[in-house]
């Protein structure tokens, strides 16, 4: 389906993680793209019923089994175990099957027996890394429809089975960005305060070329908080190293728009960096390690640059900031704006009701 074009609204559950809200306060990948698939959906007249924690804000129909995101609850003491709420979520989204066309959900593969046992289609988007536990549960249920945010995130599944995977990259609403052509005064690092998001290599970058760095985010769990204390609070001095902790969603767009650059030197196979996008939506140019999903987001030259370690990338910071801003926003939507993603699922369930009705035109449905 082409965007804005009329066929009859579809009846969509949306299963979200209910670790943040939807969209999430401050991090939460999953939940922002989340959040925007959703709002698109009800925009073009689709019917949407959200299953998100109950501090979500959503124009769709909110259904929740617990008031709050469950990180901040079970920081609070009042939850401790993440799979009775998120069972009980599931639960209720396939309770109420007979209510909608198509059950889309964003949450662990530990849930998988919901998708089996569903009464209606089934789409699961793989949220993160696979391992190999999640590599033998795709292949062992062939007859649920997967969807993955990038080749790189499925390039392990074994070859039989992968070409049965579509991928959707993740998007981004521009318009909640605001564009700066000139460059800032610093670099900018946003995300997870632990080594597989690497702030101290991206510390070690800012030092190489001389320019100050900026670190949004927090540890985010016992591990992470270790590591920040060892190896990154050391190097905080507030003047060429700043820390500002965890940014909400008005803060990272300034925090974004502001920086010369992103720095995304990420050390294990992400599937998605959402958070690469949204600085691209800024203007903002990112310089990453190849990992992951890298390669499928950045073009060379164009929206950033990518390399192998701190030194090919420290080299590249000099590039990157005489890049067209205006440029690096643009391209990057053609790209990666949430229309052409809301486009490609949209297409993706048709097709998916379509086929559970045995080949019965979707669109001639009421």
């Amino acid at each position: 389906m082409m965007r804005g074009e009329n066929q009859t609204a579809l009846r969509i559950a949306q299963a979200a993680p209910l670790w943040a809200s939807v969209p999430p306060a401050d991090y939460g990948g999953t939940e922002l793209r989340v959040s925007w698939l959703t709002e698109e959906l009800i925009r073009r007249g689709h019917q949407v019923t959200l299953f998100a924690s109950g501090d979500s804000k959503t124009r769709a129909r909110l259904s929740s089994v617990y008031p709050r995101n469950l990180l901040e609850a079970m920081q609070g003491g009042s939850t401790l175990n993440y799979t009775h709420y998120a069972s009980a979520s599931l639960a209720e989204a396939l309770r109420g099957g007979e209510n909608f066309d198509l059950l889309h959900c964003h949450t662990d593969l530990e849930h998988i027996a919901f998708a089996i046992l569903a009464s209606i289609p089934v789409i699961y988007s793989l949220r993160t890394a696979l391992s190999i536990d999640d590599q033998w549960l795709i292949e062992r249920y062939p007859e649920i429809e997967f969807v993955a945010m990038s080749r790189s995130q499925i390039s392990q599944v074994p070859p039989r089975r992968r070409p049965s995977i579509p991928v959707i990259h993740n998007g981004c609403d521009f318009d909640h960005y605001d564009l700066s052509t000139e460059p800032g005064r610093y670099l900018a690092f946003l995300g997870r305060m632990g080594p597989h998001k690497n702030p101290l290599g991206a510390i070690q970058i800012a030092r190489s070329v001389d320019m100050p760095i900026v670190l949004a985010g927090q540890p985010q769990d016992r591990s992470e908080r270790a590591y920040f204390d060892a190896e990154i609070r050391p190097l905080i001095d507030g003047e060429r190293v700043r820390y500002i902790g965890p940014v909400d969603q008005a803060r990272k767009r300034t925090f974004l728009r502001e920086a010369a650059a992103l720095l995304f030197p990420i050390e294990w196979e992400e599937p998605f960096g959402i958070v690469m996008i949204e600085a691209m939506a800024s203007g903002t140019p990112v310089i990453a390690y190849r990992r992951g999903s890298v390669p499928e987001v950045v073009d060379p030259g164009i929206t950033g640059f990518y390399g192998e370690s701190v030194e090919e990338l420290a080299g590249m910071v000099p590039a990157a900031l005489e890049l067209d801003r205006r440029r690096v926003r643009e391209h990057a939507r053609r790209r990666f704006s949430h229309g052409r993603m809301v486009d490609e699922y949209v297409e993706l369930y048709r097709k998916t009701i379509q086929g559970a009705r045995g080949g019965l035109d979707v669109a001639a449905v009421e």
